[in-house]
């Protein structure tokens, strides 16, 4: 297995991204290889200060950064030297089997549509984010971001999405997926809730449970949540707020303490044909870290192939 990172990507690179490598790589097995693309020039210089020995790491040189503030799709087009557009074209060739940066959301994005590409048949692929339950277990929720339009076929294959990468990754044999809406009957909710809900009952791809309300989202037998991305994004943010609110009153929890991104990592894309994960921008080396050892769990679980499958 070999994972490439984006080590220009982030507020804090390269120097996050490389300092996050290191401690990936003394927790990987042997097998799993870490291929650095990024500003080779100052890859050592920061593993020399580490006095870590380069020959660990697969280092590609490249000269061009898309920034934060780069338009995605152009510089994507323009950069072809950057750490991201290099990274891609090695994920499309199969020089990499894994892709992760915690750089600009949008080239990302841009990268995964037009050289790895959709799954044949998902309509539109989607972003997960994980939200901890009280009971130390974990909810998926699909989309939290990448589509904040969405018409029922779709949440319909974001519970397929879903449903598999919870059952792959997290080791769950029967996932539960629920919709989210803001009534727990069938017929509340607005036109796209209402239609998506029609769909999923009596589905046979997953086990539907129903609607799931916002008050119910931390504590929900759902594995798996779906909606719009819109809405997933809104929770998304607003989770991060309440942990930040949290911290900043000086409370330690433990509970809690599983809202901070940091020990979450990154964010896959589900519904293309590799592996990329997204990290957050202001991502230290824990995050990073953490990113890396997500982004092999995913190539492990294979999903790409068992989408194909599905969707064939």
């Amino acid at each position: 297995m070999n994972i490439g990172i984006d080590v220009m990507g982030g507020d804090y690179a390269p120097n996050a991204i490389v300092l996050g490598a290191i401690q990936a790589y003394k927790e990987l097995p042997d097998d799993v290889k870490l291929t650095l693309i990024g500003d080779k020039e100052k890859v050592l210089e920061i593993l020399k200060a580490e006095n870590f020995e380069p020959s660990n790491f697969n280092l590609v040189h490249t000269t061009e950064v898309i920034s934060m503030n780069d338009h995605p799709a152009k510089a994507f087009s323009h950069k072809k030297n950057s750490s991201i557009t290099v990274g891609f074209h090695m994920l499309s060739k199969g020089l990499i089997d894994g892709f992760t940066s915690a750089g600009n959301t949008g080239a990302m994005l841009v990268g995964a549509m037009f050289t790895v590409k959709s799954v044949p048949g998902v309509i539109r692929p989607g972003i997960a984010g994980f939200f901890p339950k009280t009971n130390s277990k974990t909810t998926i929720i699909l989309d939290v971001g990448l589509n904040p339009d969405c018409k029922p076929d779709v949440l319909y294959q974001y519970g397929i999405l879903g449903a598999n990468y919870a059952k792959h990754v997290f080791q769950i044999k029967k996932p539960k997926v629920g919709l989210l809406n803001i009534g727990s009957e069938k017929e509340k909710g607005n036109l796209l809730t209402k239609a998506s809900h029609e769909a999923m009952s009596g589905s046979t791809d997953f086990e539907f449970i129903g609607n799931v309300e916002g008050n119910d989202l931390y504590n929900t037998e759902a594995d798996v949540v779906v909606c719009d991305g819109f809405v997933g994004n809104v929770i998304l943010k607003q989770a991060e707020a309440v942990y930040k609110l949290i911290k900043k009153r000086n409370i330690a929890d433990e509970y809690f303490e599983r809202f901070n991104f940091e020990n979450i990592g990154g964010t896959p894309i589900l519904g293309i044909n590799s592996n990329v994960t997204i990290g957050h921008g202001v991502s230290n080396a824990k995050a990073i870290k953490n990113m890396i050892l997500q982004t092999q769990q995913v190539i492990e679980a294979k999903l790409p192939e068992r989408f194909k499958k599905i969707f064939q």
